[in-house]
């Protein structure tokens, strides 16, 4: 093992990246399959991860007839399909209009938008994001120049808890108490005022600013524009929202909570029907796990690889949640797998380096006080954001590095032995800095 190092810039993205500006926005959706090891990769777009039980088990059978019967939660609250032949494209594409995942096939790749998963259930938030975020993927598929954001470019609506705020999304609209919401672009301090009703459109209006700046610097986010780009991005959006009208002022923003997810189990409320949160491990759902979730009511599905199931009858909660264990899901505190996080890898990537996820769940133990994620290459797709442990598949061994924010600590580096593996990652997890 290496001893601990002093922090650096966490490694750029793969030159070969599948989303980099260089090669042409080559980013997976449901109409443009991306070819993997194990077969064609679909990514739907879910906005909010809000899911109707006949759009899940749409998705359900899609997985089913058409690919390998298993579906991945992603870090925005996606889901993809994996195993697809390459020619069910045509296929896909029909279960999906019928089911109302397809709204408009120009903009199924821009849909890219979280929202806080418990807003409007555990009475913690200042707004319901509902509204927004129906109102905000009405605009973006009426929109021509929409079309032109890269299938990165990410929303966060947050009720003004502050989860979703911290995933690093190129644009937040954050609700307030007094009834304003918070506008940020990018991750400068500075923010943006307006009624809250005025979100979705002013988050527009910010995308459409965004994509003017971009076509003379040529960046797909908001963190690819130059420095002096990005500082004067806010202005520009100020001028134009106040040219159409809107109320607008300027201020700080406050500063970001950690991105936690939401606690495995019953959400407390003073909703009148049940909530549930659970876990999924590895964001991996066989078959019977995802009917017994769609069959339970609507999910929401979170940034962090899980679901809330909300809609659930009185008296439900109990026998579902315990249902929903009986099925390895993770409905409770002290899961040794939550927190536990990976990316397809070996066989499933070309890329990959290791069996990645094989390995996670040999290492799997008591719950540490950090998340860990396991990539099987540089690239880290999938990783999560603000503080973790990186364990990363290299030539050498594992690299296994303390990642708080964009600079990464190496503290060790293991080459083929899983129990010193396991040993070295369960140490990490729990160390304090």
């Amino acid at each position: 093992m290496l001893a601990a190092m002093s922090a650096s810039p966490l490694p750029p993205r793969s030159p070969g990246d599948a989303c980099a500006r260089s090669s042409g926005d080559a980013c997976p959706g449901a109409l443009r399959l991306h070819r993997a090891d194990d077969g064609a990769l679909a990514r739907i777009r879910i906005p909010g991860g809000v899911l109707t039980p006949r759009q899940a088990d749409a998705l359900g059978q899609a997985a089913e007839r058409l690919g390998d019967g298993e579906l991945h939660l992603t870090s925005r609250g996606n889901v993809q399909l994996r195993g697809l032949a390459p020619d069910c494209g045509a296929e896909l594409a029909g279960l999906l209009h019928e089911a109302g995942l397809l709204p408009s096939e120009r903009h199924e790749r821009v849909r890219n938008v979280v929202a806080s998963p418990l807003s409007g259930l555990d009475g913690l938030g200042s707004v319901d994001v509902g509204p927004w975020l129906t109102g905000l993927d009405r605009l973006l598929c009426g929109s021509a120049g929409a079309t032109a954001l890269s299938g990165r470019f990410l929303f966060a609506l947050d009720d003004g808890r502050g989860d979703v705020d911290a995933l690093g999304a190129d644009l937040t609209l954050l609700g307030q108490d007094d009834g304003d919401a918070l506008l940020r672009v990018g991750h400068v301090d500075e923010v943006l005022r307006l009624p809250a009703a005025e979100g979705p459109r002013a988050a527009l209006t910010a995308a459409e600013a965004f994509l003017d700046s971009a076509r003379e610097t040529g960046a797909w986010r908001v963190k690819d524009l130059p420095d002096a780009a990005a500082a004067a991005l806010p202005a520009e959006v100020l001028r134009r929202l106040r040219r159409t009208g809107t109320t607008v002022t300027t201020g700080r923003r406050p500063r970001p909570l950690e991105a936690l997810p939401p606690a495995h189990g019953p959400v407390p409320g003073s909703h009148r029907e049940a909530a549930l949160s659970v876990g999924v491990p590895l964001g991996r759902l066989v078959p019977a796990q995802w009917r017994l979730l769609s069959g339970a009511g609507e999910l929401r599905l979170t940034p962090w690889r899980g679901i809330v199931v909300t809609g659930i009858g009185p008296g439900r909660a109990d026998s579902m949640s315990a249902r929903l264990a009986d099925a390895g899901l993770i409905t409770g505190p002290g899961s040794p797998w939550a927190g536990v996080g990976a990316c397809i890898g070996r066989p499933g990537c070309a890329k990959s380096l290791a069996d990645v996820r094989t390995e996670a769940g040999a290492a799997v133990g008591p719950a540490g006080r950090l998340p860990v994620y396991w990539s099987g290459c540089e690239r880290r797709c999938g990783h999560p954001h603000g503080e973790w442990i990186d364990v990363v598949a290299t030539p050498g061994g594992h690299r296994i590095s303390h990642v708080r924010g964009d600079l990464a600590t190496a503290t060790a580096t293991v080459r083929d032995d899983p129990a010193a593996l396991a040993a070295a990652v369960a140490t990490a997890r729990g160390a304090r800095t």
